[in-house]
């Protein structure tokens, strides 16, 4: 019988936690020892730019991993898994050059057509089977570009590898968030030196020496620094970026399921064996992301629960504050469908102010604007779902691959409204859990790593399914039919 302890450290864009998990008998036991809010600020600069307070995350797990060590007695591991694409910049001495920017900052409207005027869409997809979204490190870097600052820079590293660096002391990429970044080579499953040129003699920006070897998921990198109190145990660059972790995670033994990370982000998508990065599959704008053992996750972003938390934080604001459960029973009585919103627009990306935007496109597309709390919550919900049912839809017609069923992981997963409403657009059954999707991949990684588990991914998915509970949802019960959806969709058209 295997007896091990380790601690997962889940960083979301909104909060973050530190969760100990016990590994008995091929199963995990999850308990948050540590939960805190992922603080963003906005600077004190002319023009204003939003960041992220690295040093107060650092400072939390710290303390959360001091927690998971008193709670287990012992740790056999620490990993750490984080949203993509943002970065931070590291002088010489390992000090950051300053607050890691936070992917919400408007630095970088305008700047893909001004990479693309020189280097194509097309070609840049080919390279990295990224879809193209303006917070891609890539473009974080070129409206970066012509800082002075960059003659400080020794090293840059990824969020996931900057907290690693700072528990571990290695300065290292794993590949899972490498792939997030829009410079990593995706056949090659290496930093792209066409790309890493192209930044040089077009933008003046030498990374060549600045960018971390890659690592792959699973690698040791080191023991942790002992000032921490938390012992020694091995760091693990587990798969670092959170939406990796949390496909790890999905309890089937099956490989006919389409994917749903359910959270600030909605991350829709299926797992392959190679990337697609035909035209067609660019101009739909996927993305082709790296996970566990050969993996590829085929998937688009959508906006996920943010927009539903940003307008509650609104509802406060305005005086009229919500309780999110009753507002989502009251929501489930709302006539559905009758109002639905474009989830890929890139209006809804910022912070504050989110009811007002979406007025705007609701007016825009010529629709009755929400009249209550309640009313808004269920265009948000019934509008996530439909994007979905796009999502999905393209997926299996670009692939060539059939979906049986639907996985849900994350906290959306315990969002019964919303699951619901995902079987009824899809006409699948949806298996929902677990909540603690991403921490438990990063525990599953963690335990394979220092050779308490073994086997392959879908060994790992067996422990996986041990360790959690799952509710399934079957289409049908809402009388929402195909009809109902297309009249909606076609709305947005």
């Amino acid at each position: 019988m295997t007896t091990a302890s380790f601690a997962a450290v889940d960083l979301g864009a909104t909060s973050g936690r530190v969760i100990w998990g016990r590994l008995e008998n091929d199963a995990f036991q999850l308990e948050p020892v540590h939960r805190f809010t992922t603080p963003a600020f906005q600077s004190d600069r002319q023009p204003p730019h939003w960041h992220w307070r690295a040093d107060r995350l650092r400072q939390e797990i710290a303390t959360g991993l001091a927690l998971a060590r008193d709670r287990a007695g012992r740790l056999d591991g620490v990993g750490v898994d984080t949203w993509g694409v943002d970065y931070g910049r590291l002088r010489a001495d390992g000090s950051l050059l300053e607050p890691p920017f936070n992917y919400r900052d408007d630095r970088t409207v305008g700047v893909p057509e001004r990479f693309f005027a020189d280097f194509p869409a097309q070609r840049l997809y080919g390279l990295t089977g990224l879809q193209t979204m303006p917070i891609n490190t890539i473009f974080q870097l070129v409206a970066q570009a012509d800082d002075p600052a960059w003659g400080q820079v020794d090293r840059l590293l990824l969020l996931p590898d900057l907290f690693n660096y700072w528990l571990s002391g290695v300065q290292a990429t794993e590949l899972t968030i490498a792939s997030t970044s829009g410079l990593l080579d995706v056949a090659e499953r290496d930093w792209s030196d066409v790309l890493l040129e192209h930044l040089r003699q077009r933008h003046g920006l030498d990374l060549s020496d600045r960018l971390a070897p890659i690592v792959q998921p699973g690698t040791v990198l080191g023991p942790l620094d002992p000032a921490l109190g938390a012992g020694r145990p091995p760091v693990v660059a587990v798969a670092s970026h959170d939406t990796a972790s949390a496909i790890v995670a999905i309890p089937t033994a099956h490989q006919d399921f389409a994917y749903i990370s359910s959270g600030t982000w909605s991350l829709v998508g299926l797992e392959l064996s190679q990337p697609i990065t035909s035209p067609e599959s660019g101009q739909a704008n996927f993305t082709n992301e790296l996970g566990l053992d050969g993996t590829v996750r085929y998937l688009q972003n959508v906006m996920g629960l943010w927009v539903l938390n940003q307008t509650l934080e609104d509802f406060q604001r305005l005086g009229s504050p919500q309780q999110l459960g009753p507002l989502l029973e009251e929501a489930a009585g709302v006539e559905p469908l009758r109002c639905v919103i474009d989830m890929s627009d890139d209006r809804l990306r910022a912070p504050g102010g989110m009811v007002g935007r979406l007025t705007g496109l609701v007016q825009e597309s010529g629709q009755a604007v929400p009249e209550s709390p309640a009313a808004w919550t269920r265009a948000i919900l019934d509008s996530l779902a439909l994007a979905y049912r796009r999502s999905i839809r393209q997926a299996q017609a670009l692939s060539g691959r059939a979906v049986e069923v639907v996985h849900v992981v994350g906290g959306g997963s315990q969002n019964q409204l919303l699951c619901q409403l995902t079987a009824e657009a899809l006409g699948r059954p949806v298996l929902a859990g677990p909540a603690e999707g991403t921490a438990l991949g990063n525990l599953l990684v963690q335990a394979r790593a220092t050779g308490r588990l073994s086997g392959d991914l879908f060994e790992l998915r067996r422990v996986a399914a041990a360790s959690c509970s799952v509710t399934t949802y079957r289409p049908g019960r809402l009388g929402l039919s195909e009809t109902r959806w297309d009249e909606a969709e076609g709305r947005l058209a």
